[in-house]
């Protein structure tokens, strides 16, 4: 009798990268696509669009997080190019799959934001960040790429700490002991 963890095939290393490439990619995209769709729905008018705890209407950020920075795009185009380098790095030499997957939505949202400080008016390292999504009670303004670098963050911590614990290689018969 084989039992489920006979019948899982153990992920190869490449496949993890494509994976982690597509995930990064595929956060990018998000990113960028619903900025430029909040950038088209505000049209210049300032209106917020929702109502209650949540809502939408573009704001430009030329800081970081809570518009630490501001004024100084350059030194935080730098920051945010070492940051990026530095996850670039941590997901390359991760060898846990659920750590490097988590490390390439964190990845994603880096490089959505610097897309925007190169891309986005005025470009080349002086451009500003497009943040457009308001929660009640919570005063800062965000994007998608700063909700992934946060839950990206929350789950390689998460997941290097549960990766950490031992893990039995031998089928359960095989500790009669613990029974």
């Amino acid at each position: 009798m084989s039992n489920v963890a006979d019948r899982v095939r153990p992920t190869s290393a490449g496949n993890v990268r494509l994976e982690v490439r597509g995930v990064a990619v595929g956060v990018l995209l998000a990113d960028q696509i619903s900025k430029t769709l909040a950038l088209a729905l505000d049209s210049g008018s300032g209106v917020r669009r929702g109502d209650g705890w949540f809502s939408a209407r573009p704001v430009r950020n030329t800081g970081a997080s809570f518009g630490i920075g501001a004024g100084h795009p350059l030194v935080i185009t730098v920051v945010a190019i070492t940051a990026t380098a530095a996850v670039a790095v941590a997901v390359s030499r991760t060898r846990n799959r659920a750590t490097a997957l988590a490390w390439a939505v964190v990845l994603g949202g880096a490089a959505g934001n610097l897309a925007d400080r190169f891309f986005r008016s005025p470009g080349l390292g002086g451009g500003a960040v497009v943040d457009w999504i308001h929660v009640a009670g919570y005063s800062a303004s965000f994007n998608l790429a700063d909700l992934a670098i946060r839950v990206g963050a929350l789950a390689a911590a998460t997941a290097m700490v549960l990766s950490g614990r031992p893990v039995r290689r031998e089928p359960l018969e095989a500790y009669p002991h613990d029974r």
